[in-house]
């Protein structure tokens, strides 16, 4: 057992926890009461995930539910996470887009069962790597073009479609969103040992094995969000999933109110017809 479930591992994690919060208040990052909300949630839903998955792998039908329940919650969050508006079920296509096809690849070709507990935590892990990526892709590809504005519309001017003078702007900094995952596996057995390593060593198989199955993990993870990304970065650039234009965007720093959307319509309407 790497930790004993005991009284000490719960004022060990109450310890950390408040540390984060206190850390992060301190510091002004403005995040202290997400950061202990986050952490009762994470106790609270893995114990009713403890008490559940027993029962939920018995049969197919609780399994696919359990996994649609994953994918839908994954959705919520990451779509809240990058914008306010109705706009946000958009992130349930990158996120489907860079999972679904993998975890068909490993059910057609048998390296993981339909039925059985490897499902849940492979899925998971996927489900949880496309949802990183799509919130970092979006928030940062959304950001870009609320700060570079002028050059999106300077683009337009020169007679880009809308859709290529976002991506011009959005899509370098919509690609920093792969580098947690690149440098992970860069640096895999040499500055970390990942969780499915370990877990495949404390569950008894052998080195090769469990370095067989974090390698998997790995390289399926950098494909999934390579698609997410690629996938939100166009539904960013297509106008699909954007943020509302409100007044902390819209307000220059003179305190004069920038161009809205009408405005810039207004101006794509002059433009030759050929264009836009």
């Amino acid at each position: 057992m790497l930790l004993p479930v005991d009284i000490t591992l719960g004022v060990v994690l109450a310890l950390l926890l408040a540390a984060a919060a206190t850390v992060a208040a301190l510091a002004s990052l403005g995040r202290s009461r997400e950061i202990l909300l986050a952490g009762l949630r994470a106790a609270a839903q893995l114990a009713a995930v403890s008490l559940l998955i027993g029962w939920v792998v018995r049969s197919l039908p609780p399994l696919l539910a359990f996994v649609a329940l994953m994918y839908a919650v994954a959705v919520w969050t990451a779509g809240r996470r990058i914008t306010r508006n109705r706009t946000w079920w958009w992130v349930a296509l990158p996120i489907g887009a860079g999972v679904a096809p993998v975890v068909a690849l490993l059910l057609l070709t048998g390296l993981v069962q339909a039925r059985g507990i490897a499902l849940i935590p492979v899925t998971g892990i996927l489900i949880g790597g496309a949802l990183t990526a799509t919130v970092l892709g979006g928030r940062r590809a959304l950001d870009e073009l609320t700060t570079r504005r002028g050059e999106v519309e300077a683009g337009m001017a020169l007679g880009l479609l809308d859709r290529d003078a976002r991506l011009e702007i959005a899509r370098p900094a919509a690609a920093d969103a792969l580098l947690p995952g690149l440098d992970q596996t860069r640096t895999v057995g040499l500055v970390t040992l990942p969780g499915a390593f370990v877990g495949m060593l404390l569950g008894g198989a052998s080195p090769v094995q469990a370095g067989a199955v974090q390698l998997f993990v790995l390289v399926a993870l950098m494909a999934v969000q390579a698609v997410a990304v690629a996938v939100v970065l166009e539904l960013v650039a297509r106008g699909r999933l954007h943020r509302d234009s409100g007044a902390p965007e819209r307000r220059r720093g003179d305190g004069r109110l920038g161009r809205g959307r009408r405005g810039r319509r207004g101006r794509r309407g002059r433009r030759s017809p050929g264009i836009g």
